[in-house]
């Protein structure tokens, strides 16, 4: 599953797992599947189908119908109230993991390695064709441990920052919902690869930036300081929040589809990737203008 989080590029419902899902092409003797309303194989996922629309989980695979993908029973189905719990239980836990690194004023060395065992974990998770749970969770506490301690560490000189980028988050994430309720934000295929191309040039200045700050001293190319990091710092926010309306897209097409329930982990730990995106972002910026 591809991550539509601005890391890591997650695997969206595909055939892969055992299931037809949005990336598969059109069935055997069936419409396209572009003119279903599927916004990474294209056409308009909005405008009306030129055909009576299938749904991709609702064949058998093991039986003799030119191959087909399986069946997702009735009770087998991924459903919103599957997505909430299990975002909630990941999220549960990086606010666990933050709250004792953040009490416990965990030596900030230690939170860095724990930062990047999450990337990794984060990275293993997003090749894998089916979720798996352990991995995601240990993720989310990991992840929870390194923004804890970078919390605890940039309240020493810019106190109240940690607290206003968690408000700054949850504003980000009700508006970009309520934007895609409303179809103010519309995710289409052109959307999605737009927001792509910009979240990659955003990550390679970010890492050119760090390249120099590493080898060359200072801030680098002033990219996290000053007026630049201020602007670099909002368009970080952006591509955060035009993420999350990519997360709302793959979770509305999976419950409509039928996707199988075990895709409610991975809707799950793409929301939780997003949200720790932009509460990054959130930090960094309040903290410069704190600063200044």
């Amino acid at each position: 599953m591809r991550s539509s989080n601005p890391v890591f590029s997650r695997r969206g419902f595909s055939r892969d797992n055992g299931h037809a899902g949005f990336n598969a092409g059109p069935q055997a003797g069936g419409p396209a599947v572009g003119t279903q309303g599927n916004p990474y194989v294209g056409g308009n996922p909005y405008g009306q189908p030129t055909a009576a629309p299938t749904n991709p989980y609702a064949q058998n695979p093991y039986a003799p119908q030119q191959g087909a993908p399986a069946p997702v029973t009735t009770g087998n189905r991924m459903t919103m109230d599957d997505v909430v719990a299990r975002t909630g239980i990941t999220l549960g836990l990086v606010i666990a993991g933050a709250t004792v690194a953040w009490v416990t004023d965990l030596n900030i060395g230690i939170a860095v390695a724990a930062g990047l065992v999450a990337m990794v974990l984060a990275l293993v998770q997003s090749f894998k064709r089916k979720p798996i749970p352990a991995l995601i969770l240990t993720y989310a506490g990991l992840e929870g441990v390194f923004l804890g301690a970078i919390s605890n560490y940039v309240n020493q000189w810019a106190e109240g920052a940690p607290m206003q980028a968690v408000l700054g988050t949850m504003a980000v994430f009700v508006t970009m919902l309520v934007l895609y309720k409303t179809r103010i934000v519309r995710v289409t295929a052109r959307f999605t690869r737009y927001l792509i191309i910009a979240a990659t040039a955003f990550l390679v200045l970010t890492a050119v930036n760090l390249l120099f700050m590493v080898f060359a001293g200072g801030d680098g190319l002033g990219f996290r300081s000053g007026g630049l990091g201020i602007v670099f710092g909002i368009v970080g926010i952006l591509l955060g929040a035009f993420f999350l309306a990519l997360d709302f897209k793959q979770v509305e097409d999976g419950i409509a589809y039928g996707a199988p329930r075990e895709e409610s982990w991975l809707a799950a730990f793409g929301l939780t990737m997003t949200l720790v995106w932009i509460y990054l972002e959130m930090l960094r910026l309040i903290s410069i203008l704190q600063g200044d």
